[in-house]
């Protein structure tokens, strides 16, 4: 029991401290759209017990250039010919979460849904923002993993904890229906941010981050889990902005973020006890870091915070009330068919 202990406090502590290391740096070599590394480097070491290996490492890669050359390929459709080029951007968004639900790499099936709609949703706009939205994410990418494979050094899983179990696969209408359901999650929110990809990148990844929490949520707890981690997510990022502001600098900005990743980390592990499930932290952590990358990132262009972050905040509930809404009518058309059958 003791070990077990030690082994989660290790864990807690490799999110966190990668999480943290991963914001500043990219804060301070002023990465496009910097919140992208930490929330990759969040997912990939809450997710990975071990560090990634080569063949993890190419298949990663893989997924890059096939993110980037589908997205950039869809621009033109999605300029000329909308209808088909939506579908196909729908179609691309199921295969991608049916993929995960399949027993595939959660991960990447996460990156492919992010980099399709967000450089697709930049192209129609601005190509140059298109390639902008590239460069971000295959950096983002590279810091994420680099920093993930430091934090594993430093805080190495022990050898006698088991590697993680492979994910089962579900039976074939259950992935269907889910991957359906996290597909119409996205959709919205990206089709909003086609009208201004630069304001709404944000919402893309939030919508992005509901999608994969959605294939994994009941109905019945749809509301508390959805909702209730962005509410919190919020709350978060409010006591972070009000703390950061007390001494404003990248060193507090790093503490900052360990304290509030350990926080969280021991309620994701299970160190505190808490109700919730590990998912409702993900999102809430992965919410906390959108929120206040873009709030500083406003603080340093001169804009109101309070303002954009109340319509931020606002869009974000307004999304994830529609994730509820989804999540409810796929239920009860779930129950409609087994008494229709029954």
């Amino acid at each position: 029991m003791q070990n077990r202990l030690q082994c989660l406090g290790k864990r807690a502590l490799r999110v966190a401290t990668g999480t943290a290391l991963c914001l500043a740096i990219s804060f301070a070599l002023d990465l496009p759209i910097p919140v992208i590394a930490p929330v990759f480097a969040f997912f990939l070491l809450a997710t990975q017990n071990r560090p990634l290996s080569l063949k993890a490492g190419l298949g990663l890669a893989l997924v890059v250039a096939l993110t980037m050359g589908t997205g950039l390929l869809l621009v033109p459709l999605l300029r000329y010919y909308r209808f088909t080029g939506v579908l196909l951007v729908g179609l691309s968004l199921f295969f991608a979460f049916r993929y995960g639900l399949r027993g595939g790499n959660n991960l990447v099936a996460t990156f492919l849904a992010a980099g399709l709609t967000m450089i697709s949703a930049a192209g129609v706009a601005d190509l140059q923002l298109a390639v902008t939205v590239v460069g971000a994410l295959v950096k983002g990418l590279l810091l994420a993993v680099l920093v993930a494979a430091i934090s594993h050094s430093l805080f190495p899983e022990p050898l006698s904890e088991r590697a993680q179990p492979v994910a089962q696969s579900m039976p074939d209408d259950q992935t269907i229906r889910l991957a359906l359901r996290a597909t119409l999650v996205v959709m919205p929110a990206w089709l909003l941010a086609m009208s201004d990809p630069a304001g709404y990148m944000p919402i893309i990844m939030k919508s992005v981050s509901l999608g994969r929490q959605s294939c994994t949520t009941s109905a019945r707890g749809a509301a508390r889990e959805l909702l209730g981690s962005t509410l919190l997510g919020g709350l978060l990022a409010i006591a972070f902005w009000f703390a950061l502001r007390l001494f404003v600098n990248l060193w507090m900005f790093y503490l900052w973020m360990l304290l509030f990743g350990l926080l969280v980390a021991r309620k994701l592990y299970g160190l505190s006890r808490t109700r919730y499930s590990p998912g409702f932290w993900l999102n809430s952590f992965v919410t906390m870091i959108i929120l206040l990358g873009q709030s500083v990132q406003d603080s340093v262009a001169g804009k109101d915070v309070y303002r954009a972050f109340a319509v931020r905040m606002g869009l974000f509930l307004l999304v994830t009330a529609y994730a509820c809404l989804v999540l409810q009518l796929f239920e009860r058309r779930a129950r409609r068919r087994s008494f229709t059958y029954s």
